[in-house]
C-alpha cells in the first residue's frame, strides 16, 4: 500500500477551525495535544511502499480509531459510524474541519491491525504509559502481576456441535465446487436432530445416543469423499481445512490439545475454580501493574496452557521493553509459586511468616488491587470477550485493552482537574456575591 499522504496544515481556511469549536479541557482534546503522534508515524511508515499501491489513510488516523474503538468500547463498525458524528473523535484524528462522512471502511481496522501486529500495539501502550507520567525517581518500582483469561467468540463447545458443523462445511464446499455427493443426508440429519432433543428424558437417552455416533459417522463419511471427489487443483486449497475436520473426528475426550472450535482451532480450555463458570475457552493474559500508581505497564497474551510461573519471563521481560528498567520486586499470588527470582527481580509470593515487616504485608494487601482492575478491562475495555480472529488478535486485544485504560486513566484526572477548577471559581464568586451583599443597605 502507497505511504499516507500529509494532509496536516497549519492553513485553516476562511473560517476557523475545530480547535477554535471545541471545548480545550475536554478530555479528548487535551489527549490529542499530549500523544506524541510522530511516534506512530515514523515507526508504522516502514509498513507501507513509496511507490506502489492505493494511498493508505493516514497513520495518526488509524491509531486514533483502535485508540477510541477501545476507550468507548466500540466495535470496528461503531467507531467508524461514529467518528462521522463527533468533532472530539475527529480533532483526535488531526482533521482541521467537520467532515461529514465516514473515514473509511471497518475492514481497513482490521487490516491495519496485522500490518502493525504486536510490536505496534506495544508501541501505543508504551504511549499511554508516558502520558501518565510515572514517577522516575531512580527508585526500584513494585509491581503486581497476575492472569486472566479472555475468552473467545465461540459458542459453548460440544462434539454434536462441530460434527454438524462439519456436515454444513462439507455441503457448502461441495456446492461450490459443483460435486454430485453420493448420499447429502440433509434429511437424514433433520431426523437425528430431533432424536437428540430428548436426551434428558427417560426413554430418549439411547435413541439419542445412537443419533450422536451416526451424526459422526455421516460427517467421516462427507468428509472422505470430498477428499476423493476434489480435483488436485481445488484439494490444495480444501487440504487444510480437510486435515482439521479429520482431527476433530479423530479426537477423544482425555486428548491433550483438542479442537473446541472451526473457526478459531487455537481457542485452549482453562478451568479456573469458578463455582458459576466451570470451563472458559480462549487464551490466557497476563497483566502487570504498578502498586504506586495503578499504571498498567505491560500486557501479553499466551496461546498455551501453561502455568502461572511460566509466564512470568516474558511478562517482566516486555516490562523492561516498555520502562526500559527491570521490575524490582514482584508481588504474585499463591498460583505463581516455583519462582522466586528472575534476573534481578525478586518474586514475593504469599505465604505463612511470623517475621514478615509491616511494609512487606501492606505491598501483598496491594496486590489484591490488580484483581478489580482486571474486572474493569473486561467490563469497560473489550477484554471479557475477545471478537479479534487468530492468535495475532488475542495479542492485539489484550495489548489495546491496557492501553485504552492508561488513557482513560489520565482523562479522567483531566476531567477532576476541570471540575475542581470550575468549582473553585464558582465558590469564590459566591464569596464575593456574600461580602457584596453584607456591605449594600436595603433601600426600603
Amino acid at each position: 500500500m502507497l505511504t499516507p499522504p500529509k494532509r496536516y496544515s497549519p492553513q485553516l481556511g476562511m473560517f476557523s477551525g475545530l480547535a477554535d469549536q471545541l471545548d480545550q479541557k475536554h478530555p479528548l482534546y487535551l489527549l490529542s495535544q499530549e500523544i506524541d503522534w510522530s511516534v506512530f508515524e515514523n515507526a508504522f511508515k516502514i509498513y507501507y511502499s513509496e511507490t506502489m499501491g492505493k494511498p493508505a489513510k493516514p497513520i495518526r488516523l488509524m491509531v486514533s480509531l483502535l485508540i477510541l474503538k477501545y476507550v468507548r468500547n466500540l466495535s470496528d463498525e461503531s467507531v467508524v459510524e461514529q467518528w462521522a458524528e463527533n468533532l472530539y473523535y475527529q480533532y483526535l484524528s488531526g482533521e482541521q474541519h467537520f467532515q461529514p462522512v465516514i473515514p473509511c471502511v471497518p475492514t481497513e481496522l482490521v487490516a491495519f491491525r496485522q500490518r502493525i501486529g504486536e510490536a505496534g500495539g506495544e508501541l501505543i501502550l508504551k504511549e499511554s504509559i508516558r502520558i501518565n507520567k510515572p514517577p522516575d525517581d531512580g527508585s526500584v518500582a513494585a509491581v503486581s502481576l497476575d492472569t486472566t483469561v479472555q475468552e473467545k467468540n465461540i459458542t459453548y463447545p460440544t462434539d454434536d456441535k462441530l460434527y454438524k458443523k462439519i456436515i454444513k462445511k462439507c455441503w457448502k464446499i461441495a456446492d461450490k465446487e459443483g460435486l454430485d455427493l453420493r448420499q447429502s443426508y440433509t434429511r437424514t440429519v433433520k431426523k437425528l436432530s430431533h432424536q437428540q432433543r430428548f436426551k434428558n428424558t427417560k426413554n430418549g437417552v439411547k435413541d439419542a445416543r445412537k443419533a450422536n455416533k451416526k451424526i459422526k459417522v455421516i460427517a467421516g463419511r462427507l468428509v472422505r469423499e470430498l477428499a476423493r471427489k476434489l480435483p488436485l487443483d481445488s484439494l490444495g486449497i480444501y487440504l487444510p481445512a480437510l486435515k482439521l475436520y479429520h482431527r476433530v473426528l479423530s479426537q477423544k475426550r482425555e486428548d491433550a490439545n483438542k479442537v473446541y472450535s472451526l473457526h478459531e482451532p487455537d481457542v485452549k480450555c482453562y478451568s479456573k475454580g469458578k463455582e458459576h463458570k466451570k470451563f472458559e475457552f480462549g487464551s490466557k493474559a497476563s497483566i502487570l501493574v504498578d502498586q504506586s500508581t495503578g499504571i498498567i505497564m505491560g500486557a501479553i497474551n499466551f496461546t498455551e496452557t501453561l502455568h502461572d510461573s511460566k509466564t512470568l519471563p516474558e511478562a517482566l521481560e516486555q516490562y523492561e521493553r516498555l520502562t526500559g528498567k527491570e521490575a524490582g520486586d514482584v508481588f504474585v499470588d499463591r498460583g505463581y509459586k516455583g519462582l522466586s527470582q528472575y534476573k534481578s527481580s525478586k518474586i514475593h509470593v504469599p505465604k505463612p511468616d511470623k517475621n514478615i515487616t509491616s511494609a512487606k504485608r501492606k505491598k501483598h494487601s496491594n496486590r489484591a488491587a490488580i484483581e478489580p482492575l482486571i474486572g474493569h478491562l473486561k467490563t469497560d475495555y473489550r477484554l471479557c470477550r475477545n471478537y479479534l480472529k487468530g492468535i495475532l488478535g488475542d495479542l492485539m486485544n489484550v495489548i489495546l485493552s491496557a492501553a485504552a485504560m492508561n488513557f482513560k486513566r489520565v482523562m479522567n484526572l483531566w476531567r477532576t482537574e476541570a471540575t475542581k477548577v470550575g468549582d473553585s471559581f464558582i465558590s469564590l464568586i459566591c464569596l464575593f456575591a456574600v461580602m457584596f451583599c453584607r456591605k449594600s443597605k436595603p433601600t426600603f
